[in-house]
Parts: C-alpha cells; sequence; structure tokens
C-alpha cells in the first residue's frame, strides 16, 4: 500500500539517522549542480562526440540526483524535501556552475534573488 503521509516526527534528529539525511541532502544538490554543468558544457561543446560526452555525464548525474531525492522523501515531508532541495539546487547551479565554473556574470538582482531564495530555504525547513 503507498504511504500517502511522512510522520513528522521522522524529521527530528533524535530518531532518524540525521547524517544520513544530511548526506542526502548534500549529494543531491552536488549531483543537481553537476548534471546542469554538464548540459552547458554540452551546448558549448565544438563537436558531436563532446556533446554525448557531456549528455551522458548530465544525465548520469541528473539520475542520482533523483535517487538521492527518492531516498531523502523516505525521512522528509514532500511539501519540505522538494523546495529545500530545489532552492540549494539553484543556489548551487547560479554559484558553482554559472559564475565559478563558467565566469558567466551574476547581477545584484540576481544575487538579492538568491538571498530571497535561502531566506525561503530557512523558513520551509523550519517548519
Amino acid at each position: 500500500m503507498l504511504r500517502t503521509r511522512v510522520d513528522p516526527g521522522l524529521w527530528s534528529p533524535s530518531t532518524t539517522s540525521f547524517p544520513f539525511v544530511a548526506a542526502l541532502l548534500i549529494g543531491g544538490t552536488l549531483f543537481n549542480i553537476v548534471a546542469n554543468a554538464s548540459f552547458k558544457a554540452a551546448a558549448l561543446s565544438p563537436n558531436w562526440r563532446g556533446f554525448l560526452s557531456w549528455q551522458v555525464a548530465g544525465n548520469l548525474a541528473g539520475f542520482l540526483t533523483v535517487l538521492a531525492l527518492t531516498g531523502l522523501l523516505r525521512f522528509v515531508p514532500l511539501a519540505v524535501a522538494f523546495p529545500v532541495t530545489t532552492g540549494l539546487a539553484v543556489i548551487g547551479v547560479q554559484v558553482a556552475a554559472a559564475a565559478w565554473i563558467f565566469h558567466e556574470t551574476i547581477s545584484p538582482m540576481q544575487w538579492l534573488g538568491t538571498g530571497i531564495i535561502i531566506v525561503g530555504i530557512l523558513l520551509v525547513g523550519r517548519s
């Protein structure tokens, strides 16, 4: 039978393996960053071989992202897990991939949006 409700008590560090949940959250975020950076690299690739290689890497990292989220959903309600993981992915892709790897300029307005996302993650995570 499909369990449609996650027990809110499962999220407390005293009843779950908090390091495992944190590892799923961090791992999923890192895999998401790798996936998006790989797709950008594929788009910039000068030949089909590089394009396909980066596509494979991106899709593999995306698959691992989905597996990490699925594992996380065993411990965290969807209404918390999805916005937190999505928000962390947006921030990670913007800062790690766009700014650090591809040296794209991030405007002050985009940094403001990043700050708002961080506030949103904190608010959702506390609920």
